[in-house]
């Protein structure tokens, strides 16, 4: 179903992706991942996608989830961690439930091709590229002062 067309306001979606991706560069730990990439240009990526795989305009140019992760130890924390940071944007958005649902299941759809375990399950997407293993900061031992 072409769910697009019928948005009222069909900048809801860049919306989303905006409040969204300021909470992804503002957090200790899943920013790391995005430190080689500006905000702007994975907003307007994920944007493009999104309107996309809601039966809008097909602009998206980029890789598949899939195959953009591969050199990226995702766990299954993170990826809850970013989905809980999806529907805090979706929920200040005002996105409708219709949208909200689908946008979700299409994110979900996702897990299984991106979630890894650990660092033998990655692959470089270039020869240039490094394998991204960023541990939780929160769950690191402090160091204390002497």
């Amino acid at each position: 179903m072409d769910l697009y067309n019928t948005l009222p306001r069909k900048s809801i979606v860049r919306e989303v992706c905006e409040i969204f991706y300021e909470k992804v560069y503002d957090h200790e730990w899943i920013s790391l991942f995005f430190k080689d990439v500006t905000k702007e240009h994975i907003t307007k990526q994920q944007t493009d996608f999104v309107t996309a795989a809601l039966g809008g305009p097909k602009r998206y140019c980029g890789r598949l989830a899939k195959d953009a992760h591969t050199h990226m130890v995702i766990t299954e924390e993170l990826f809850e961690l970013r989905k809980s940071m999806l529907v805090e944007a979706l929920d200040e958005a005002k996105a409708p439930e219709e949208l909200k649902e689908r946008w979700l299941r299409i994110d979900e759809g996702f897990r299984r091709g991106m979630v890894k375990t650990s660092a033998a399950e990655c692959k470089k997407r270039f020869f240039t590229d490094t394998i991204k293993a960023f541990k939780n900061p929160s769950r690191s031992p402090r160091r204390r002062s002497a």
